[in-house]
């Protein structure tokens, strides 16, 4: 599936905002919800990808290209799994945990947001060069 670009960079945005929040406010809510909105991603329903396409999109020109989906759906599994690293150190009172790893996710997000550079996405081209018998 081809995707445009300016989608997951839009979805980074927001979750960058997102996860700001969550480092100012400490409140494990809003890192519970940021986890559902990154597993709903890797589903291909992110209710933010949906905002993009409804009301963004339309009001931006044509892609100039498309991207495979694949990579940007890795790097949602990858904030999911910080933020539910996230989620376990509050949980378990370790607030250090919890913050390093919203902080991780947030670092990540806000590279793709504004840099458009994905870190998930250059980790799922890694592993799949890296998989025996793939032409490198």
């Amino acid at each position: 599936m081809q995707i445009d670009s300016r989608g997951p960079r839009f979805n980074a945005a927001v979750t960058t905002f997102v996860l700001a929040v969550v480092l100012v406010t400490q409140n494990p809510w809003v890192l519970a919800a940021q986890a559902v909105v990154f597993a709903l991603g890797a589903a291909d329903a992110s209710p933010y990808g949906f905002v993009f396409r409804r009301f963004v999109r339309p009001r931006l020109r044509p892609p100039a290209e498309l991207e495979d989906a694949a990579p940007p759906r890795f790097a949602q599994i990858v904030g999911l799994g910080f933020a539910l690293v996230g989620l376990i150190g509050f949980a378990a009172g370790i607030t250090a945990l919890a913050l390093g790893a919203t902080a991780a996710a947030l670092l990540a997000a806000f590279l793709n947001a504004a840099f458009g550079f994905c870190l998930g996405c250059e980790t799922y081209l890694l592993i799949r060069r890296l998989q025996p018998g793939r032409i490198k």
